[in-house]
């Protein structure tokens, strides 16, 4: 379901947002997800290069099949997920030598 704002600010003229009704499971799978570092701005040499860039929420990074590896099989979705590194959601796929992957739920 997708959530569309009234009119009352220019930037939320055209916004619209997920509801998240579709969403069928709140926590990640652990095996694919790695932990994702931040810089806070700063470079090789530990000097602050970006400013402005820090604090936050701490994340995981959900790793997504992007080449499709079992593009023959047939898998079970198990769930679709919402992932805060994109736009997208992201589906629990479970094929029959019982391996998850993750990939790209965009409807």
């Amino acid at each position: 379901m997708v959530k569309k704002y009234k009119p009352r600010t220019p930037g939320t003229r055209w916004a619209s947002v997920s509801e998240g009704a579709e969403l069928t499971r709140s926590y990640p799978e652990k095996s694919l997800t790695v932990a994702l570092r931040k810089t806070g701005g700063r470079n090789n040499l530990g000097r602050l290069t970006s400013r402005g860039i820090g604090g936050g929420h701490k994340r995981r990074y959900r790793l997504v099949d992007f080449k499709y590896s079992n593009k023959g099989l047939v898998g079970e979705v198990l769930s679709v997920e919402y992932d805060p590194n994109r736009s997208a959601n992201i589906a629990l796929l479970q094929y029959p030598d019982d391996k998850k992957y993750y990939t790209i739920a965009p409807t």
